[in-house]
């Protein structure tokens, strides 16, 4: 158990590095990894069943006890990204397997990143978890529907199909989470310590099978969609402290909210762009991009406001 905790430890401390190390040997060797373009439905199932294992009485408590502030954090998210989505893909001349990607990490919910992220922040964690916790649960609806509105111009999108999906890569698995965590009570705090292992090495093994299947595409537009995604995930940041403002939400409850609209469960949408629009290949490698470089603007963004609050 002690050798498992210091994996986790190990892997939490330097997954960035870990995503980019593994990146470039995807880049170089693409062979070791493009099998798992095709578990990809499985992988993004491991990282929520370990969302569903941190799901606590309390923390549904908190969305009931919180509703005002947990609606204003989901109607931000569910607005803010789909609209710089949208505003994105008209502004720049993308190809369309870019502009279904970014629609596609613009309408998914938080992801679960952001509730570390703010923790960092000195922000408030279990809002920060009772807005992605509603944003994930309603997201089958949601999220198709959204993607339809905006992305149908460009795309022909299949409402129903993605829905399934959803279902089962998402509310199956953090159902199951949830059910073994209430079972298990008392052994839960050793689930939850390695579980997060799992999760990350999912992750890992997701975004470097994104990168080899298209590594002879990254020249082309691997900097257009760095670039595009790093506009999006950032404005996402600065107009989630703009709606906090706005409504003078305390400091911490304002960092939570921003944190939350900007980081995306881009994991998420690099599903849906592999299972749901197959004749867009090159749209999962929005999603991964998004992936590595939130967290990077996350942790930024974090020590910017845990400064501040500490004056």
């Amino acid at each position: 158990m002690n050798h498992l905790l210091t994996l986790n430890n190990v892997l939490s401390k330097y997954l960035i590095f870990i995503i980019l190390g593994f990146s470039c040997i995807a880049y170089i060797v693409p062979e070791y990894f493009t099998w798992a373009i095709a578990y990809t439905p499985f992988l993004l199932g491991i990282a929520m069943f370990g969302m569903g294992l941190t799901i606590k009485f309390e923390s549904l408590c908190s969305i009931l006890r919180h509703p005002k502030d947990i609606c204003i954090g989901v109607l931000a998210q569910y607005t803010i990204m789909p609209l710089l989505a949208w505003g994105i893909c008209h502004i720049f001349t993308l190809s369309p397997d870019i502009v279904i990607g970014v629609i596609l990490v613009g309408c998914c919910p938080g992801g679960t990143a952001s509730n570390v992220i703010t923790y960092i922040a000195n922000g408030d964690v279990p809002l920060s978890v009772g807005m992605t916790i509603t944003s994930t649960l309603i997201a089958p609806i949601v999220t198709p529907l959204l993607i339809l509105y905006i992305g149908g111009a460009w795309v022909d999108v299949q409402v129903l199909p993605m829905m399934i999906t959803m279902v089962k890569v998402i509310i199956v698995p953090i159902l199951l989470g949830a059910a073994i965590q209430y079972v298990c009570k008392s052994h839960i705090n050793t689930l939850t310590s390695i579980s997060p292992i799992f999760s990350m090495i999912a992750i890992i093994l997701l975004i470097a099978a994104i990168i080899a299947i298209n590594k002879d595409k990254l020249f082309v537009s691997g900097l257009e969609t760095l670039i595009v995604v790093g506009i999006h995930n950032i404005l996402g940041l600065l107009l989630g402290l703009g709606v906090g403002a706005l409504l003078k939400l305390r400091y911490d409850k304002t960092t939570a909210l921003a944190i939350e609209v900007g980081m995306q469960n881009s994991g998420l949408a690099v599903t849906l762009a592999a299972t749901n629009f197959a004749l867009n290949p090159l749209a999962t490698l929005v999603g991964a991009i998004f992936s590595v470089w939130h967290n990077i603007s996350g942790a930024i963004f974090a020590t910017l406001r845990r400064e501040n609050s500490l004056h």
